[in-house]
């Protein structure tokens, strides 16, 4: 499908230097062998729209036999949205769902009051070399939507909206754009989209949300003159009509962002809350390991080992 008609492209010329809020490097953390990239929280941004952590896994090879092994761990006030460039992930969680994810598939988990999963390089893709490239995020609920039960879908990627122009090709994740509307259930106005873009092609940012932002994975982008190149994440001050083009070898970007929340969120470890009662009653929760009994459960086909609480 084309672009709305109503959409002009723009130049990434006519606006201002000005018009990006906060330039986020990302930073390297260590997730236990293996490396991820985070731009969000940042020191200066804790938020974009409701999408409150934002991490680039790989590109990363692996030899036959080797792979990721995310053991269980809770989640409570947010959702989190899985999407894979490359490789694969077999999610299982407590609520009973057991998903193989693929590039270009979503795996949208809201945790709610609370939800235990994990997250594992498949049995099929540990017989061979295999490779893995990704981007985990998550957004954080509304204040009414934080004691909802817990829900997982799968959507897969012939039924995320593609939506195509000249030398532009973006998929729609999560959301509404350009006339389009992604399949997941949704709880705040949201917009996540994988962009990728020939070398030179333009690419207009919505101008019907509130908060948005770019993050380069692959190539670099031009906006008001300047070169970004992959690994950096802009957000962009409300209002501004955006247009970003790429550069000589083209780009894949994610563009997010949606209606700010009501207010910050706690974060600590894999708890997002609007309160800090809520992260202590959690804490305690997982510390008491009563599976079943409180907040929290192992998944069916995965009880063996599980994260224990940070010493922090």
């Amino acid at each position: 499908m084309s672009w709305n008609p109503a959409l002009e492209p723009g130049c990434p010329d006519d606006i201002g230097v000005d018009s990006i809020e906060t330039l986020i490097v990302p930073r390297a953390r260590d997730l236990g062998g293996f490396e991820v990239m985070r731009a969000l929280p940042a020191p200066k941004r804790q938020m974009v729209g409701p999408f409150i952590f934002f991490d680039q896994a790989g590109p990363a090879e692996f030899l036959t036999g080797q792979g990721i092994d995310v053991r269980p761990h809770p989640h409570i006030g947010l959702g989190t949205v899985t999407y894979l460039y490359s490789g694969d992930f077999h999610h299982r969680d407590s609520i009973g769902s057991d998903q193989i994810i693929e590039p270009g598939a979503l795996n949208w988990m809201v945790a709610g009051k609370g939800v235990t999963h994990s997250e594992r390089t498949s049995s099929t893709a540990r017989q061979g070399p295999h490779s893995l490239y990704g981007i985990q995020t998550w957004i954080a609920l509304p204040e009414d939507r934080e004691d909802m039960d817990p829900i997982f879908e799968h959507h897969g990627k012939e039924k995320l909206p593609l939506i195509e122009s000249d030398g532009v090709a973006a998929r729609l994740i999560l959301g509404n754009a350009y006339g389009e509307n992604a399949p997941a259930t949704l709880y705040s106005e949201t917009f996540y989209l994988d962009v990728t873009l020939a070398p030179g092609a333009r690419f207009p940012l919505p101008d019907d949300h509130e908060d948005r932002g770019l993050y380069v994975t692959e190539g670099s982008v031009s906006i008001a003159g300047q070169t970004f190149e992959a690994g950096r994440m802009m957000v962009f001050r409300p209002g501004d009509k955006i247009t970003v083009a790429a550069g000589g070898r083209g780009a894949r970007l994610m563009a997010l962002g949606g209606a700010t929340l009501n207010g910050p969120r706690y974060v600590w470890w894999n708890f997002v809350a609007s309160s800090q009662d809520r992260i202590e009653e959690a804490k305690e929760e997982w510390r008491a390991a009563r599976w079943g009994q409180g907040l929290f459960d192992l998944p069916q086909d995965d009880k063996d080992e599980f994260i224990p609480l940070p010493d922090r």
